[in-house]
């Protein structure tokens, strides 16, 4: 009787052992991977004050989980539309979380029970007391076009950092939808990044400002599908999209910026079909730097000059130096998983992601 007890215990608690497990990368840096939990298909992942985690998962649930990898579902979700490349998305904290307790997040939502799809993003008070739970969600921003396939929602959310001249300012990336010509549409705003304030309101000073409402959101346009979006340690405002077939980018991003998609790009279409690159085109801004072949590249984080990058096709984990331009891949960690996404927490340890259906949660032992 006591052992039947003690292992349904251990399923409830849902923690994992700890273990190390070494991972060269091709320069001789050792990484050590600690698991700490599983989920099943998890997205994305961000930490508390307090230093336990909020971590997302594709089907349409989202989890508190503390350090040592136990953790509860959070209530209060509104209803997801999962399937093909979308669900539940990205989540962040309000820059003054402690004292107002608001997260974003990103969902893919519906209004013809899923006929049709687009990306949401709502805000919500987090609940922690009596088991975690969300209230008050309000609606900041959605996808003006609710389209058939179910690709490129991108949905990826950035706040600006304090100090900077992004203070406070919420960023969206909104991808394309794999509709490609709405990344060039001033009347929609897919193949965008979007910039307003934390409660949804337009800024008076995006670089369309005198447009449309549409318009008027946006901050830079000509983006495929963006995984990944962060500030540097300079306040410098940052973001990858994956490429076609191949040419995967990682962008400096200015405000007003065209980035040409699909005018021109550094891969070729998956029929064969090439493109233009960016170099034909110089009123298009090029990538800081290209992948050919594809990495596939999902989450995004910085230390001071250098990006942390998850990679979903080269499963891996890459280091990008920004500092020097073109930008340049310093260090890649492969050990046969998908990396889905990546995180800092505030003592310094990188945390990462994996994808799939038993997509562990990671945190990374760094050589001294």
């Amino acid at each position: 009787m006591f052992r039947r007890v003690l292992v349904i215990c251990l399923v409830l608690t849902t923690a994992l052992p700890v273990y190390a497990e070494r991972v060269s990368s091709a320069k001789g840096s050792d990484i050590f991977l600690e698991s700490i939990a599983v989920f099943d298909r998890p997205w994305a992942l961000s930490f508390l004050p307090d230093q336990s985690m909020l971590v997302t998962t594709k089907l349409g649930t989202m989890y508190h989980v503390d350090r040592t990898g136990l953790y509860r579902t959070v209530e209060g979700v509104p209803d997801v539309f999962a399937g093909g490349q979308g669900g539940l998305g990205d989540v962040v904290l309000h820059p003054d979380f402690r004292e107002n307790n608001w997260v974003y997040f990103s969902y893919v939502d519906s209004n013809d029970q899923g006929k049709t799809k687009f990306a949401r993003v709502v805000r919500a008070k987090l609940i922690l007391d009596n088991g975690p739970r969300l209230g008050e969600i309000e609606t900041i921003w959605h996808q003006n076009s609710a389209l058939v396939g179910q690709g490129h929602y991108a949905y990826r959310l950035a706040f600006g950092p304090m100090g900077s001249d992004q203070e406070g300012m919420l960023f969206i990336t909104s991808g394309d939808r794999q509709a490609q010509l709405p990344a060039q549409d001033m009347s929609l705003n897919l193949g965008k990044i979007i910039r307003l304030h934390d409660d949804g309101r337009l800024p008076t000073d995006n670089p369309f400002a005198t447009g449309s409402a549409i318009s008027q959101s946006l901050w830079s346009i000509g983006h495929r599908n963006m995984l990944g979006i962060a500030f540097d340690g300079e306040g410098q405002l940052w973001a990858h999209e994956m490429g076609p077939q191949d040419g995967d980018e990682l962008n400096r991003i200015v405000p007003g910026g065209n980035y040409g998609w699909p005018i021109v790009s550094e891969g070729i279409h998956y029929n064969g079909q090439d493109i233009p690159n960016h170099s034909t085109r110089p009123e298009f801004i090029a990538p800081s730097i290209a992948w050919v072949p594809t990495v596939a590249p999902s989450g995004l984080i910085f230390e001071g000059a250098k990006a942390w990058i998850g990679g979903l096709r080269s499963r891996a984990l890459i280091q990008v130096e920004t500092s020097v331009q073109p930008a340049q891949e310093v260090q890649r960690y492969e050990w046969g998983r998908r990396v889905r996404d990546v995180d800092i927490d505030a003592r310094g340890n990188l945390w990462v992601l994996e994808d799939g259906r038993q997509g562990r949660l990671i945190k990374i032992v760094r050589e001294k």
